[in-house]
């Protein structure tokens, strides 16, 4: 049964045994990051990223932002107006998406696209109030309570980080906990909806 699991959700299970714990780990190549922004915190996570095994893609409107010089070690770059970016990369079960563009409205466009796709992991980068905000807006449109629970934001591991490079740090770890098959602890450090 957690063979099953595992494979039909695509995450790994923890199986305790009287011998210690077992780990059930479907193998599906490369996990995909898509980056949606190409600021300076984006630089460190796809980076980071990329060392600990995710194959990243970044997506931003601006040439300057989304290139190979800019981001050497990224799968693909992207240069698409945040509107229209998901017709241009396929999301699967097993992808991962960071939203860390360079405004709240463009984060908010890029967040109602991305819980409707079937993506393992959604986080979009903000403050406490910035996030409640951007979820009121959604459930203004008629997203629902339960679709927004899939998002983690604000995003990271709570490090008490303050430069891009700490902050991406912190998302990367996140990124890794979820792939390793951790639970997160919602309660203490993710923002609890109204039903």
């Amino acid at each position: 049964a957690h063979i099953e699991k595992a494979l039909r959700h695509n995450e790994i299970q923890r199986v305790k045994s009287s011998g210690g714990e077992i780990i059930i780990e479907p193998i599906q190549g490369t996990p995909s990051l898509i980056i949606f922004g190409g600021g300076h915190v984006s630089k460190y996570i796809s980076r980071m990223a990329s060392m600990v095994g995710f194959q990243t893609t970044i997506i931003d409107d601006r040439e300057k932002f989304s290139n190979a010089n800019r981001f050497p070690e990224a799968q693909k770059t992207l240069i698409s107006d945040f509107e229209n970016a998901f017709q241009k990369t396929s999301i699967q079960n097993s992808t991962y998406i960071v939203i860390v563009t360079r405004g709240h409205q463009f984060d908010e466009i890029v967040l109602e696209q991305a819980i409707s796709t079937s993506a393992k992991y959604i986080g979009m980068i903000g403050s406490n109030r910035k996030v409640l905000a951007t979820y009121n807006h959604l459930q203004a449109k008629g997203i629902s309570t339960k679709q927004l629970e899939r998002i983690h934001s604000p995003i990271g591991i709570e490090i008490g980080a303050t430069t891009a490079e700490e902050i991406a740090v912190s998302i990367v770890a996140e990124l890794i906990r979820v792939r390793r098959g951790e639970r997160l602890p919602i309660a203490s450090k993710k923002l609890k909806l109204e039903q």
